[in-house]
């Protein structure tokens, strides 16, 4: 094969890569664009277009029941994250620093369980465990946020930890061990030198932590009680009566405040460089 049918052929190919790649995209971004369009629709239905309209995002705005159950996932997800940072830490840590010891592997067992068990099983068997508590000792009373809360800090933990764990194992023990050689304390160690090499690992597990808890459906299901649902049980109940613009809004929100935080981040990693 010539040069000159080389690079036709390197051109065909490269030309068929930009389409699969175009396709992929409009794939995944299309029904986003879509629905970020009709949420400015006037009209009730989703497939018609009848002018601009801001009138859905008023309705949001007022609705009590997606405002209160956004409030409520929110209220979890941060409790649920901060729960699950502070464990996955000291399990991550644990791992990472101390090498072979006794219920290691049981360690490690209970920590990738949650990565690769069905949510059905894990909303299930959290849902029996409160029950057989509730029966044993009294608590938890009944199912309610307390008990969400616990469930998506208890699947939380094990991504928490394989951060911290991951960025631990990158580190090395070089710069620990350089410090205690110049007189400091373990603690005065981990305080100056092992806790700002973990920062970025904590706040990336807290944010993972803090999406899972959002963004679940089926954990929440199985351990939330009455008054405590939260927004995705509640968008997923709207939704079996057929999508409406003031979900399209909802969506439209959600896709905007992550698309400036996104935007955010970005700035701040420019500035600092």
């Amino acid at each position: 094969m010539g040069a000159a049918a080389r690079r036709c052929w390197g051109a065909r190919v490269s030309r068929l890569l930009l389409l699969w790649l175009a396709a992929g995209y409009a794939f995944l971004y299309a029904p986003i664009a879509y629905l970020v369009v009709f949420s400015f629709n006037a009209s009730r239905m989703v497939t018609a277009w009848d002018g601009a309209s801001l009138r859905w995002y008023q309705e949001l705005a007022t609705d009590p029941t997606l405002v209160d159950a956004a409030l409520l996932s929110l209220r979890i997800a941060a409790g649920s994250a901060t729960l699950a940072t502070l464990i996955g830490t000291a399990a991550g840590y644990g791992l990472a620093r101390f090498g072979r010891f006794r219920g290691r592997g049981a360690l490690e067992a209970a920590l990738a369980a949650p990565l690769v068990l069905p949510e059905v099983i894990t909303g299930l068997s959290l849902l029996l465990l409160f029950v057989m508590l509730e029966q044993a000792i009294g608590w938890p009373r009944g199912r309610g946020a307390g008990t969400v809360t616990l469930a998506h800090a208890s699947v939380s933990v094990a991504y928490v930890a394989a951060v911290v764990r991951a960025r631990l194992a990158d580190a090395g023990t070089t710069l620990e061990q350089a410090a205690m050689d110049l007189y400091a304390s373990p603690a005065r160690a981990f305080a100056l030198v092992t806790l700002p090499l973990m920062a970025p690992a904590l706040l990336a597990g807290w944010l993972l932590a803090f999406t899972l808890s959002m963004d679940d459906l089926v954990v929440a299901s199985f351990t939330s009680g009455p008054g405590a649902s939260t927004l995705p049980m509640v968008v997923f109940s709207m939704t079996r009566l057929g999508t409406t613009p003031e979900i399209y809004a909802l969506a439209t929100v959600i896709v905007a405040v992550v698309a400036g935080g996104l935007a955010l981040l970005s700035l701040l990693r420019l500035r600092a460089r």
